[in-house]
């Protein structure tokens, strides 16, 4: 069994695969501060009824977890194969942007995986602390694309700095006209994230040629706008976990 394990600002996505299927999957808090034991103390809760790993693929957009994930797979695990993605790794996947070395890996897998899964070019939307857009160039590299403030985080800012707001639960209101604080802030919310990805996606569309073989939602948050923007045309939230059982195989010996 692969376990591909994808550490994000917010949350970690861990993923067990059987060759290309992904058997279970599981979300955790990253928490920075995190020792190697403690990280150790929850891979072993959440794997202790699985097949035993037999290889190890990472990527991490946080350094303080990724330094103690490392401590924790060399003691824990010393006799597994461990693919760790980093700036000057082989991941077939050319990085066309001023300063590849800033581009996360996450983005760099959700690149890799939305080509093999849907050919290019197509767009990825990922729906996490921040909202990134990954544009896929039709021999499936990365060419850019757009940042912005993720859902969560612009909740969180607006019940912070608003006296009279609250964070709500992140659900579809009953109608875009809320009739209370609650369903005005869930309006805002959905309906206004749905209609910065129509607005943005339609822009890169645009710069891409007018056409794009699919627009790909992925990330913890996804399911939020998902069903109520107007070019979302696939939703794949592992997509990031297969990016990695992908370039784990690319860097397997023949």
């Amino acid at each position: 069994m692969l376990l591909a394990i994808d550490v994000g600002n917010t949350n970690t996505d861990i993923g067990l695969f059987a060759d290309d299927r992904l058997e279970i999957s599981y979300r955790t808090k990253t928490d920075s501060r995190a020792t190697a034991d403690e990280i150790a103390l929850i891979f072993r809760g959440l794997l202790a009824d699985d097949p035993p790993v037999t290889g190890v693929a990472v990527c991490s957009t946080v350094p303080a977890v990724l330094r103690e994930l490392r401590a924790m797979l060399s003691r824990y695990y010393p006799d597994v194969p461990t693919f760790v993605v980093e700036p000057g790794t082989k991941t077939g996947v050319g990085v066309l942007t001023d300063n590849p070395k800033e581009v996360g890996s996450d983005r760099i897998m959700n690149t890799l995986a939305a080509h093999h899964l849907y050919g290019g070019p197509s767009i990825v939307v990922d729906f996490g602390t921040s909202t990134n857009f990954d544009v896929v160039s039709a021999k499936g590299e990365f060419l850019g694309g757009a940042l912005a403030a993720g859902i969560e985080i612009s909740v969180e800012a607006l019940a912070a700095r608003a006296a009279q707001l609250r964070k709500v639960e992140l659900v579809k209101p009953r109608s875009v006209i809320g009739k209370n604080t609650v369903e005005a802030l869930q309006s805002g919310t959905v309906y206004g994230f749905a209609g910065q990805v129509d607005g943005l996606v339609t822009r890169l569309i645009a710069e891409l040629g007018g056409s794009v073989n699919a627009v790909i939602a992925t990330g913890g948050l996804s399911k939020v706008v998902r069903d109520q923007s107007a070019t979302l045309t696939a939703h794949e939230p592992a997509l990031t976990l297969i990016g990695l059982r992908l370039v784990y195989e690319k860097n397997q010996p023949e």
